[in-house]
């Protein structure tokens, strides 16, 4: 595995909680919160998840960090729309 804390990671939250025996999904996600609000400004989520994904969940498929990666990503990659007065149309 990558040591910990470097850009895609900054806190090594991802990196830890693969090494955690027994985590459950539920964690898995308070993890996952915890690393997204964490992420620099310059770093864009789903690149950083893919690199992720690609460093750990490859060897481990059946992680609930793996899952939770890929759930991400996949509602992060297809942004649903938005409702309220801005989705209505306009009289012209």
């Amino acid at each position: 595995m990558i040591a910990k804390g470097d850009e895609h990671d900054p806190k090594g939250l991802i990196f830890e909680a693969y090494r955690i025996d027994g985590i459950n999904k539920s964690e898995c996600r308070t993890i996952f919160l915890d690393w997204a609000l964490s992420l620099p400004d310059a770093i864009r989520p789903v690149p950083a998840m893919d690199v992720l994904l690609d460093r750990y969940g490859a060897g481990h498929a059946d992680h609930p960090m793996t899952e939770v990666l890929t759930e991400g990503r996949a509602q992060v990659a297809s942004p649903k729309r938005r409702g309220g007065w801005r989705s209505r149309s306009r009289p012209q």
